[in-house]
């Protein structure tokens, strides 16, 4: 018998207080979180709705002034005495996981609160520049109703286009496009002296353009970006197919429902949009989605549904009936499509609020949803957050499209968490290599999926309560993160950075590339001035030692391998 297919024995877990606090947490998120919450919502709407009556010359203008003046506050800085730079952003603000422990310690901020503006949208040229604080909902409220939309538009609207950009980003459309940041056409970043430049991947900054994706802002600032806009249709039409078998046969469904052979690219067959939720080891549904007209939408016998309706089913429970009726078919608008998860933050809303999927919820308060993860963050305490990294995952493993299965048994086994949610992205094979790369050689092994300049991967989503804790069993989260995190080295993945880490530096490198990172921090001045991208995403507090060590840190040759 395998390491994975015996079965791990764990021990009961005694209770503690903060088990009973998290229990009765949904008492602060009904009274306290989702008030402010909605609040902050219509507030920000406010906000875009009065830029948008701006015209894109004087948006344009104001942003020239506020670039001025980051300019101006990186050159009142003291190298000799003032931390590294960072932005302003209070930590809690973050929708990432990370505790941003690097703020605690001895730093320098760089206020970029003003850049929240999309600056054009060029339907020539089929680009929209947008500054880093601009989200998705805002920006699928200016493009859609003209019939064009981001080429990936990340499921959740507070997710924005700097986040995406310097960390991760990924949709159901990453098949065709890759991730949210090889849809950019160029960023505008101001570099450790001031200097503000605009890269390209044809201009003589291509090298910091290709550097720029998951440096998490250490390479420079960035204040604008090109992102590249497609045409849409007003409905999705989506297909729920459900699938049975083992752990290992769900994947391979998965990989069925929509990868071509090796080398076909983009052909007619292949769909606009694709997800897969795996609901427990034996069952799940994928779900394959094509744009389609209004016209055809309304045709008689097909069904419209509005998800994004307040008293709606949430999206995965829906999806999930799939299982018992078999498959359907049905037309959603676009907009409720692209933020289907918004609602419910996929599923961990049944934990957040255990009864926030009733009708009756969903009809009197549903209006309300979803809670701020900033807010959330916000109302917990060391002790609270502590017991999250310990009995609650939330991860993503970025595998190769090939190795889904092996991912799927790993985590039914180490973790049992479910639903899990998968979501397939091309890789590029890049002019320089970066911090994430495909498998060397992966063009020889013609493999399902894959074309000559992409391999394809697929995010394997793990989010909710380990099937051990939901048992009342011990189960030690920091250690199963680590055990993940080898998984992955060994099988040319990737965690985003956004999650909790507990790599060490050495391994930190073992799975992303230093080569081209390194090269321009060096080049550019980022050395001594911006903090470490490992720096920035080391788990647990920074003593003052550590951060004097930061400001001169470069990575260790052993680990800054270069082709």
């Amino acid at each position: 018998m395998s390491d994975l297919e015996a079965p791990l024995v764990r021990p009961k877990r005694k209770k503690v207080w903060v088990d009973y606090f998290v229990q009765f947490r949904w008492i602060i998120v009904i009274f306290v979180v989702l008030p402010i919450s909605f609040t902050l919502y219509f507030l920000t709407y406010l906000g875009d709705v009065r830029s948008e009556w701006k015209s894109y010359k004087q948006r344009q203008k104001e942003h020239e002034e506020n670039v001025k003046k980051v300019v101006k506050r990186l050159q009142e800085r003291n190298p000799s005495k003032d931390g590294l730079v960072c932005t302003a952003r209070k930590p809690w603000i973050a929708v990432g996981m990370r505790n941003v422990d690097y703020k605690r310690a001895r730093h320098f901020e760089v206020d970029l609160s003003a850049f929240r503006n999309i600056l054009e949208i060029d339907q020539e040229r089929m680009i929209a520049k947008c500054e880093p604080l601009v989200n998705m909902g805002q920006i699928t409220r200016a493009t859609v109703p003209l019939n064009l939309a981001l080429a990936v538009v990340a499921e959740l609207d507070d997710l924005t286009v700097g986040g995406l950009i310097n960390g991760y980003g990924i949709e159901g459309s990453s098949h065709l496009y890759g991730l949210f940041s090889d849809t950019v056409v160029a960023y505008e970043i101001v570099l450790a002296g001031g200097r503000v430049v605009r890269a390209t991947k044809h201009n003589e900054y291509a090298d910091l353009f290709y550097a720029i994706p998951w440096s998490q802002g250490t390479l420079g600032l960035l204040v604008s970006a090109e992102i590249k806009l497609i045409p849409i249709k007003e409905y999705m039409k989506l297909t729920y197919t459900p699938v049975r078998g083992s752990v290992k046969e769900l994947g391979k469904a998965y990989i069925d429902s929509f990868a071509p052979q090796f080398g076909v690219d983009n052909s007619e067959e292949v769909p606009d949009f694709v997800e897969t939720m795996i609901y427990n080891p034996h069952e799940g549904v994928c779900m394959t989605g094509k744009y389609a007209s209004k016209e055809e939408a309304k045709k008689k016998g097909n069904k419209i549904n509005s998800v994004g309706r307040w008293f709606k089913p949430w999206f995965y429970q829906h999806a999930q009936t799939a299982l018992t009726k078999g498959e359907f078919v049905e037309y959603i608008p676009t907009r409720d499509y692209y933020h289907r998860h918004t609602r419910c933050l996929y599923w961990e809303g049944k934990l957040i609020l255990p009864f926030g999927d009733q009708w009756w919820f969903r009809y009197l308060l549903g209006w309300l949803m979803p809670p701020k993860v900033s807010l959330l963050k916000a109302t917990q305490g060391e002790a609270i957050r502590n017991y999250y990294h310990e009995m609650h995952v939330i991860q993503d493993m970025l595998v190769p499209l090939y190795k889904v299965p092996d991912a799927l048994e790993w985590v039914d086994h180490e973790m049992e968490v479910y639903p899990l949610w998968l979501c397939p992205h091309r890789l590029y094979k890049l002019p320089y290599k970066t911090m994430v790369y495909p498998e060397p050689g992966f063009e020889e092994q013609c493999r399902q999926g894959d074309t000559p300049y992409a391999q394809m991967y697929t995010d394997v989503g793990v989010y909710y309560a380990p099937g051990p804790v939901l048992r009342g069993e011990v189960f030690d989260g920091a250690d199963a993160v680590r055990r993940m995190e080898s998984w992955l080295i060994e099988n040319h993945g990737f965690q985003p950075q956004y999650a909790v880490s507990e790599l060490n530096e050495k391994n930190f490198w073992r799975m992303f590339d230093a080569g081209l990172y390194e090269q321009c921090r060096n080049k550019y001045g980022a050395v001594g001035t911006f903090m470490s991208v490992y720096y920035k995403c080391k788990k647990g507090k920074k003593t003052e030692k550590e951060a004097q060590e930061a400001e001169q840190a470069q990575v260790e040759v052993p680990y800054a391998e270069t082709d």
